[in-house]
């Protein structure tokens, strides 16, 4: 599976519309965002239908990375919050545990 081959997308207003036209294994969003941040990004995905998108596994990639914003992000509908910076393993592995705790 080439988990990196999905469409990327610059804004949350930009996602909230490539889930009508792409379903997607999985979400990362930042939290951060100008307009529309990632709360209320996923927020609003989660009032989709499932055909929609509205369940999609979804993980937040931030840099807000203490335990209270940890706790929003998943309140806010997230699966996972995983502080940036990042490393690629961490990354492909939390994508591997989301997808088959779903399966």
């Amino acid at each position: 599976m080439d988990i990196f081959s999905k469409p990327y997308v610059s804004s949350a207003t930009e996602a909230l519309q490539q889930l009508t036209k792409f379903k997607p294994d999985v979400l990362i969003a930042d939290i951060g965002m100008p307009q529309i941040d990632g709360y209320e990004l996923i927020r609003q995905i989660r009032q989709l239908s499932t055909d929609e998108g509205g369940q999609i596994p979804a993980i937040a990639l931030t840099a807000y990375a203490g335990e209270t914003n940890k706790q929003q992000a998943l309140a806010a509908g997230f699966q996972r919050h995983l502080p940036k910076p990042v490393e690629p393993e961490t990354l492909v592995e939390t994508i591997e545990k989301l997808l088959h705790q779903i399966e």
